[in-house]
């Protein structure tokens, strides 16, 4: 008998990133395939790297798949993942995919069992998010088609903001206008719940009802700030769509509006303005050589330098603001690429936050590879300051999990010949 496992997710625009979770009785087990598909942003070599058990590969995309799909190499790569899948999973049977949705809109909150009615309503979500939600939203019509009659479960990255303070989530704008949908939504909700749960596991402070005030930075191509009281965000730095709040890869983040008037005036359109504000602004905008930090580290051109200086200055602009609505920080978590792996941006942001009483060690700060929870304040700190590897893909499978226990969706996959 095949083992049943789900597969999570996350198709972008320029990655996909998937993994294949047992289904356990006592919760999601430990990923037993894992990878990602990086490249696939115009220009890009398409490459999967995955990990197999102990065993790691890479694989470069077929370019005769691309050339059959019209040169589409998102659609390539979810048809070699498709086969890579197969090749992989003969002991194994798929009982549901996860999927990371970054926006649920008004409607969806909580994961979802997609259907016809639910994929439409979200794709009239799409130019709200157009770097995810689109790619989002085809990965989900990719795996509809390889695994029909398996449960498609759509999981928000929005969800964990949804109960934000109104003061929080309300936009000052006509009431005709908020009463379409339009306010404060937040994101990277799967990544943040994920550090929260597992923040509580090794931080009492975090959830302490005499403190508790904890600001979750994701750092990353894309970068938001969370702020969190006993476990429920309360404030974020994104807002009606993914292009609010910190400075991002490509994305410009808060930006005046009268930018935009300014820009119309001189006759631009809707799409040019999105072109530059999702694609062309960011570390790539500022500096004009990339999006990767890791690139702008090992340049020694001044624009890549300063590029850095400004990403770093809107973080801990962004902290200051965040600590505000808490009335205080008590615990400061980094996660994201950036904020896992990049040690001079964190010694640099605790350094801007030293008037709240922020001690580090400097040496276990530079040590720290990201691989594993810790943390690298010093006793005397008044804030602790930690380091947490995200996983959104967990996350998206344990919803999924749950969701497969229900009655109402462990009958509909009953009918495709899968028992739980």
């Amino acid at each position: 008998m095949k083992s049943p496992v789900i597969l999570a997710v996350n198709s972008g625009s320029s990655s996909i990133k998937f993994a294949m979770y047992p289904f356990a009785d006592a919760g999601v087990g430990r990923s037993n395939l894992t990878g990602v598909i990086e490249g696939l942003q115009p220009g890009g070599e398409p490459v999967i790297q995955f990990r197999a058990g102990t065993k790691t590969q890479t694989l470069t995309l077929d370019k005769a798949a691309i050339k059959a799909v019209k040169g589409d190499q998102f659609a390539a790569a979810l048809a070699d993942l498709h086969s890579l899948l197969m090749s992989q999973s003969a002991d194994m049977q798929i009982v549901a995919v996860a999927h990371r949705i970054v926006h649920g809109g008004a409607r969806f909150s909580a994961s979802i069992v997609i259907d016809d009615a639910a994929l439409a309503y979200l794709h009239s979500l799409d130019t709200l998010a157009p770097l995810h939600q689109p790619h989002n939203l085809e990965g989900v019509a990719a795996f509809r088609r390889a695994y029909p009659g398996i449960p498609q479960i759509a999981c928000f990255d929005t969800g964990f903001h949804a109960d934000m303070p109104t003061c929080e989530s309300t936009l000052a704008l006509p009431q005709s206008l908020r009463a379409t949908g339009i306010r404060r939504y937040g994101f990277h909700g799967l990544s943040y719940r994920y550090v929260a749960s597992h923040l509580a596991l090794q931080s009492t402070r975090a959830f302490d009802p005499a403190a508790g005030r904890v600001i979750m930075l994701h750092l990353g191509n894309g970068a938001s700030a969370c702020a969190m009281r006993n476990g429920k965000s309360i404030a974020s730095s994104m807002g009606f769509s993914a292009l609010d709040g910190l400075m991002m890869g490509t994305r410009c983040g808060a930006l005046d509006p009268g930018v935009l008037l300014h820009l119309m005036q001189q006759g631009w359109d809707g799409k040019r303005i999105e072109t530059t504000l999702y694609k062309e602004s960011g570390l790539l905008g500022i500096s004009g050589i990339s999006a990767d930090m890791r690139t702008l580290r090992a340049s020694s051109d001044p624009q890549a330098s300063f590029a850095i200086d400004l990403f770093t200055y809107r973080v801990i602009r962004e902290c200051g603001a965040l600590s505000a609505c808490l009335n205080g920080l008590d615990v400061l978590v980094f996660t994201g690429g950036i904020g896992e792996h990049d040690a001079a941006l964190r010694q640099q942001v605790v350094q801007g936050l030293a008037y709240l009483g922020v001690q580090v060690d400097a040496e276990k700060n530079q040590a720290a590879r990201g691989d594993d929870i810790m943390s690298f304040h010093t006793p005397g700190s008044k804030i602790e300051v930690w380091i947490v590897p995200t996983d959104e893909g967990r996350v998206a499978a344990m919803d999924a999990q749950q969701l497969l226990r229900s009655d109402t969706t462990n009958s509909c996959i009953s009918k495709a010949g899968i028992y739980l």
